[in-house]
């Protein structure tokens, strides 16, 4: 059965951080890239960062540049967002996706709050 569970979401201050995991089960892991979305209420779902399969190459929308950082553990079968310096406009829930051609599996998400 595939599962891809998101973890590590709250409520935060803006400013700080949180570290989002990715736990994936049920299909082999270290052939899929990882991307991470997310969405906030009444915005279209968006890209926060992607890794590759291979290489562990990285990308960042512009907004995540030098405060997220993706990684992942292929034999713990886990992907991670590290998120600092969090905004307000940071609120949103974020969703881990595997990826490989036309075959991607998606989790249910984690909120993801930043408010004073």
């Amino acid at each position: 059965q595939v599962q891809v569970v998101e973890s590590g979401g709250g409520l935060v201050q803006p400013g700080g951080s949180l570290n989002l995991s990715c736990a994936a089960s049920g299909f082999v892991f270290e052939n899929y890239a990882i991307k991470w979305y997310r969405q906030a209420p009444g915005k279209e779902r968006e890209l926060v960062a992607s890794i590759t399969k291979s290489f562990d190459i990285t990308n960042y929308a512009d907004f995540a540049k030098g405060r997220f950082t993706i990684s992942r553990d292929n034999d713990m079968k886990m992907a991670y967002l590290t998120m600092n310096a969090l905004k307000e406009e940071d609120t949103a829930t974020y969703y881990c996706f595997a990826v490989s051609g036309r075959i991607s599996y998606e989790g249910q998400g984690t909120q993801v709050t930043v408010s004073s």
